[in-house]
């Protein structure tokens, strides 16, 4: 049988209590003129204290001691009451006797339960005289005085309804009639807030004879849950998925509101893994974003002249541009549309050593945990070992990794200006430890405002028809290995208080798949 192992005795104070005679005494014995009278050995407040101690803490056998021919299924009886309450903390405070009758005491006793139902009762305890010892005259009545022939406790729990999930605009998103990548987010907001959605249940001890219900002794009412709102914007979310309608390589699509953080879309094709959330790939030429930066803030000039041959040896590992372009001299800004690789690998060795570089990426929460209200994985910026791997990394390549959602942050710092922790629910409900919102440098944010618009209207999305007042930028990042290694398609962008990022996986370079993904997704809202 279940036992408990943490019920504990209250404790409490020792009363005077009044010297009762009758049925104290036994006939005197009368010896050589002397009149001997033998006392019962104890009293009724000691014997009952002691077995209800004894009872607080569990300890059967001690109360099996006290008792007067206590039967068989003694202890299980006292085994069941626990099981059937699922208790997990009781006290016994024994009361004032009375005198039932010659022989016989009754002391009253309050019972205080915590369990499935906090419970609160009055029981009594029969106590008498057996050769010279108080003892209890047990029957179940002393475990609760409506416990008799057949009588159980039982309880009875019915769970609540569970809050509605919304999206921004009240529509219920929890259903199985949402968009499956909305389900997926659901699930997850599901499990982070389920102490809020879900309430707690209604429970009712009810005390049975045989099959037959008696009445309600205990009832701990339900709490309602609370319903939670996202940020999920259905109209967005419709145009993220209707972009991807015709992309056959597994692909994802979010979007964010830079002035919030708030994410407005996740869609995931196929489903089954929320890859725009949990994904982590090398971001390729996205992250020039970041390096640019970088630069910029160190005090480079869009206008500044740089270089950008087809091939160049940076630490000893020949780095190039795709199709081996080889641009000449150019402004820095040109070198950024044109998606430079020898130009963004050369100069970060020359200008952003010493973790400089490292510094501007978790300003872009590379490596902040990010923690929108579903599980997300973080980016990841690993510290450069040497030249080589240092210029790896400024073209997003090496051991970068990003999300989508954690590349779309990226944009939407620029569109906005300062970067923000994408969220999906309202802030005040975001787990504890999160990042703070970090604002960039001004002419950070205005050179860039000025690079990425040149992406699409003379860079590597050029000939993508993307709606006026578009910014972004393609990424072909590469994976495995071989002469021509396989690569991912990225294109991140913003547009107005609207930051997107799109991968598809191994669908090679981004100004051919992920850039007229991200264009029809912008023409879908226009």
């Amino acid at each position: 049988m279940h036992e408990l192992s943490n019920l504990r005795p209250e404790r409490r104070r020792r009363r005077k209590w009044p010297l009762v005679t009758a049925g104290l005494l036994v006939p005197a014995l009368v010896a050589g003129g002397v009149i001997w009278v033998t006392r019962t050995s104890g009293s009724p407040e000691a014997t009952a204290e002691a077995f209800l101690s004894a009872w607080s803490r569990q300890d059967y056998a001690v109360m099996k001691g006290l008792v007067n021919a206590a039967p068989a299924d003694f202890t299980a009886a006292y085994q069941r009451f626990a099981k059937e309450l699922r208790l997990t903390a009781a006290t016994f405070e024994a009361g004032e006797p009375r005198q039932e009758n010659e022989e016989g005491r009754i002391v009253p006793f309050t019972a205080r339960l915590r369990g499935a139902v906090d419970w609160t009762y009055e029981g009594r305890l029969a106590v008498g005289e057996w050769d010279g010892t108080w003892k209890v005259a047990w029957s179940t009545t002393a475990i609760h005085p409506k416990l008799g022939h057949k009588a159980a406790f039982k309880v009875i729990t019915s769970e609540p309804e569970t809050a509605p999930i919304t999206a921004a605009d009240g529509t219920r998103i929890d259903g199985s009639d949402a968009p499956g990548s909305v389900q997926q987010l659901v699930e997850g907001l599901k499990e982070t807030y389920k102490d809020r959605v879900t309430g707690s249940s209604s429970t009712k001890l009810n005390l049975y004879k045989g099959d037959n219900f008696v009445e309600t002794v205990a009832e701990k009412g339900a709490t309602k849950g609370k319903p939670l709102e996202t940020s999920i914007d259905l109209r967005v979310h419709r145009a993220a998925a209707d972009a991807l309608e015709n992309v056959s390589k597994p692909a994802s699509l979010v979007a964010m509101r830079p002035s919030t953080g708030e994410i407005l879309a996740v869609v995931n094709k196929p489903g089954g893994f929320n890859r725009a959330l949990l994904g982590k790939y090398p971001p390729g030429s996205t992250f020039k974003v970041v390096t640019a930066s970088a630069l910029v803030a160190d005090g480079l000039q869009p206008d500044k002249t740089v270089q950008c041959p087809a091939e160049q040896n940076i630490g000893g590992f020949p780095f190039h541009n795709a199709g081996f372009r080889d641009f000449g001299t150019l402004p820095f800004r040109d070198a950024f549309a044109h998606s430079c690789n020898t130009t963004f690998g050369a100069m970060a060795v020359s200008s952003l050593k010493g973790g400089r570089l490292g510094e501007v990426a978790a300003s872009f929460g590379f490596g902040a945990p990010i923690m929108p209200g579903v599980p997300a994985v973080r980016a990841e910026f690993p510290a450069p070992r040497d030249d080589t791997d240092l210029a790896s990394a400024s073209i997003g390549q090496g051991r970068v990794l990003a999300s989508p959602l954690s590349m779309a942050a990226v944009a939407a710092a620029i569109g906005n200006g300062t970067w923000r922790p994408p969220r999906l629910v309202a802030a005040d409900l975001l787990p504890k430890g999160g990042s703070a919102p970090r604002k960039l440098e001004p002419s950070v944010v205005g050179a860039l405002r000025t690079l990425m618009p040149a992406v699409i209207s003379e860079g590597t999305a050029h000939a993508v028809r993307f709606p006026a007042g578009s910014a972004g930028k393609t990424g072909t990042a590469e994976y495995g290995s071989g002469k021509e290694p396989p690569a991912h398609s990225w294109f991140i962008g913003y547009q107005g208080d609207l930051a997107f990022a799109v991968v598809v996986e191994g669908a090679g370079a981004g100004s051919a798949v992920a850039a007229p993904v991200s264009a029809r997704f912008l023409q879908n809202l226009s």
